[in-house]
C-alpha cells in the first residue's frame, strides 16, 4: 500500500521551517498541511488540520516541545510526534520517549533524517538519529535488567504500568485519576495491585520505585 502522511512542522526559526517544508513536500508521499511558530499554535494547528505527524521543535516560546507532546498525551489526540533537538543529552531523550514521542531527531541531521523519521513514525515505530542510537541501547538495557530484578513488572496491565508511569512523575492519586477518567479510588486499587506484583512494601516504596525508574518503565 502507497504511504501517504500529512505533517505538521513547528519551528520558531522561519528559514529552518521552510527548508524543512521543501524537503518533506519533495517526497511524494508526505504532505504538509500546516506549520506553526510556537507551542500554542501548534497545538491549535494539530486541531485544526488533524495532521499525522508532527514535526516539534524542543526550544520553543510558547510551550515547547515537551510541553506540546504532553498536552497530545492526555488529550489522547490521534497524532505521532517527533522531536527536533540541539540537544545531545540522554535525559532529555529518555524524558521525549516516556510522553508517547516517537521520534527524536537532532537538528544538525534533520535534513537528511526528516524524511526518514516521518514515514518510520508514521507506521508507529520508533526513529531516533544514528548519533543518539548508544542512547537507546543503554534504556533498553536498563529495562531488560529492571525485568529481570522485578519480574513482577511483565504481569502489570496496561492501565497499571500507566499508572507507574504517572507515579514517576510524581502526579497524586487524584490527579492521575483526572488524567485517566477513573476515580481515585480506583487508582489505589491499581497502586496496591502494583505494590503487591512488584513486592514493594512500605508507604513511600512505591514511589521511591517509580522515580528510580522512570527511564526505563
Amino acid at each position: 500500500m502507497k504511504l501517504e502522511l500529512t505533517v505538521l512542522i513547528c519551528d520558531d526559526h522561519p528559514i529552518f521551517r521552510q527548508g524543512l517544508k521543501q524537503i518533506i513536500d519533495g517526497d511524494p508521499r508526505l504532505t504538509v498541511v500546516a506549520e506553526a511558530e510556537d507551542g500554542e499554535s501548534a497545538l491549535a494547528r494539530i486541531e485544526q488540520h488533524t495532521p499525522q505527524v508532527v514535526v516539534l521543535d524542543l526550544d520553543m516560546p510558547n510551550k515547547d516541545g515537551f510541553d506540546v507532546a504532553r498536552v497530545i498525551r492526555q488529550k489522547k489526540l490521534p497524532v505521532q510526534v517527533i522531536i527536533l533537538t540541539m540537544h545531545k543529552d540522554e535525559r532529555m531523550m529518555n524524558a521525549a520517549l516516556d510522553l508517547g514521542v516517537k521520534g527524536y531527531v537532532l537538528k544538525d541531521s534533520a535534513i537528511n533524517e526528516i524524511v526518514s523519521a516521518i514515514k518510520a513514525v508514521g507506521e508507529n515505530q520508533n526513529y531516533i538519529s544514528p548519533q543518539l542510537s548508544s542512547y537507546l541501547l543503554n534504556r533498553n538495557s536498563r529495562a531488560a535488567a529492571l525485568l529481570k530484578q522485578h519480574p513482577g513488572l511483565e504481569s502489570l496491565t496496561a492501565t497499571e504500568r500507566r499508572v507507574l508511569k504517572l507515579i514517576a512523575e510524581y502526579k497524586t492519586s487524584k490527579q492521575i485519576g483526572e488524567i485517566l477518567f477513573i476515580s481515585i479510588r480506583t487508582v489505589e486499587h491499581h497502586r496496591a495491585n502494583i505494590c503487591e506484583k512488584l513486592d514493594l512494601k512500605g508507604s513511600h516504596a512505591l514511589l521511591k520505585f517509580a522515580a528510580e525508574h522512570q527511564a526505563e518503565l
